[in-house]
């Protein structure tokens, strides 16, 4: 076991709103993050983890949006987007699976018509829950 890094911020999405909602803490389970407009639907997809650094390639840009714009869960100080798929992660008492790397999204053009080409390989990664449990804010991430 490895650690990697740490939860920077948390995140889920709601039916009423467009925007995401940051939390301390998200509670997951086999389905998914509850309370999250995606818990129960497709499981594989349940979990978008973002890193830092894509940020910075939008930044590096002179575009700056607010964390949590790019859809994500989990945003981490650590990029995992080279991954294997079926790579575990524990994070707090939570195991997800690497399962998917995150496609070209045109919604994010809201923000800036530039962003999905920057951003078409480096948005994010999709993780399914192993084992459920809860995750907080500056939970430390570990390989396993």
């Amino acid at each position: 076991m490895k650690h990697v890094g740490t939860i920077l911020s948390l995140y889920i999405s709601q039916k009423e709103t467009s925007a995401t909602i940051e939390k301390e803490a998200l509670l997951l389970d086999e389905k998914g993050i509850l309370d999250d407009k995606h818990y129960g639907k497709d499981v594989e997809r349940s979990i978008l983890i973002t890193s830092i650094d894509s940020y910075g390639l939008i930044e590096a840009h002179n575009i700056t949006i607010p964390h949590g714009s790019l859809g994500e869960n989990l945003l981490i100080d650590y990029n995992p987007y080279q991954l294997p798929h079926g790579t575990r992660l524990q994070i707090g008492n939570t195991i997800l699976e690497i399962t998917q790397n995150c496609t070209l999204c045109k919604h994010l053009a809201v923000h800036d018509k530039r962003i999905p080409k920057l951003l078409k390989d480096d948005r994010g990664i999709f993780a399914k829950v192993v084992q459920a449990g809860q995750i907080k804010k500056d939970d430390t991430i570990t390989l396993i």
